[in-house]
């Protein structure tokens, strides 16, 4: 039947049609926090490369949509802001978990050639969706902790960045003690062995998909979330830092040193966060 060879073929291809379709929601992603995720103005206008931002006055812009600039965020306020920490993190995060995402389409696939499975349309964008469902989760969370510092005045209205010494050097800091705790090192792992995470955690079907994705997000965010902090210290939508913590979390997950490239960066942040309180 051609529908049926059809669906092998795509079968047969789908770890060309998986990455392509990572690399199409990353670049989506980029986009659209390169182009200002709908806060009025460019993340390039909200960019800067200041060792100690916290110095930096605050200054609103023309052009800046009124719900950034305000102490009370609106249902659409409150809706763009979730949108824009969790695009952001799709286009941080997915690029590190996208071998364990190749890893599943894999495995899966060879469980339906073995006739391990029944359900033929356990879509492999189940997990993804399950994985990016804990970062959404973190989103929301993020999102509110935006909110509390804004009002608090501890974070400027445009560059969402910090404007106290303390905030900067506390969360640096923790950033950096963080790095070199436990529970960062049994995060890391689960993230760093895919394999190893998959046939721990392995269910079948379409549900089983979604609880799966859902666990390695819920490693993840636990491996990165300290991570993200950083981002209220060199500003929420400050390109520079954003590449920087991508490229981190890529790097700690994906190279064969990166778990001494984690600690190592621990080391940095505490003495960057012990300095930024003294200056």
């Amino acid at each position: 039947m051609p529908d049926a060879q059809t669906f092998e073929r795509l079968l047969k291809r789908d770890r060309t049609i998986t990455l392509v379709g990572i690399i199409a929601l990353c670049g989506l992603a980029w986009l659209y926090i390169a182009t200002g995720a709908g806060l009025g103005m460019s993340a390039w206008e909200m960019t800067s490369f200041a060792l100690f931002p916290h110095h930096h006055p605050d200054e609103t812009m023309p052009g800046m949509d009124t719900f950034a600039t305000a102490t009370h965020w609106g249902v659409s306020a409150w809706t763009l802001m979730i949108a824009m920490w969790w695009i952001m993190m799709v286009a941080m995060m997915t690029p590190s978990a996208a071998p364990t995402i190749l890893l599943y389409a894999r495995v899966y696939r060879h469980a339906l050639a073995q006739c391990q499975l029944q359900d033929r349309f356990a879509p492999i964008g189940v997990f993804a969706t399950g994985y990016l469902l804990a970062w959404l989760a973190f989103s929301v969370a993020a999102a509110m902790l935006h909110w509390a510092l804004q009002r608090g005045g501890l974070i400027s209205t445009m560059m969402m960045g910090s404007q106290s010494r303390w905030l900067s050097g506390t969360v640096l800091i923790g950033a950096g003690l963080y790095q070199l705790s436990p529970l960062k090192d049994v995060c890391l792992r689960h993230c760093r062995a895919p394999a190893s995470f998959l046939s721990r955690h392995w269910r079948p079907n379409s549900l089983g998909a979604l609880r799966l994705g859902a666990i390695h997000g819920v490693y993840c965010v636990g491996c990165c979330w300290m991570l993200m902090g950083l981002l209220f210290v060199g500003g929420v939508m400050n390109l520079a830092w954003i590449a920087a913590l991508a490229l981190l979390v890529l790097s700690e997950k994906a190279l064969s040193l990166g778990r001494w490239i984690g600690r190592g960066s621990g080391f940095v942040l505490m003495v960057w966060g012990i300095a930024t309180l003294l200056v």
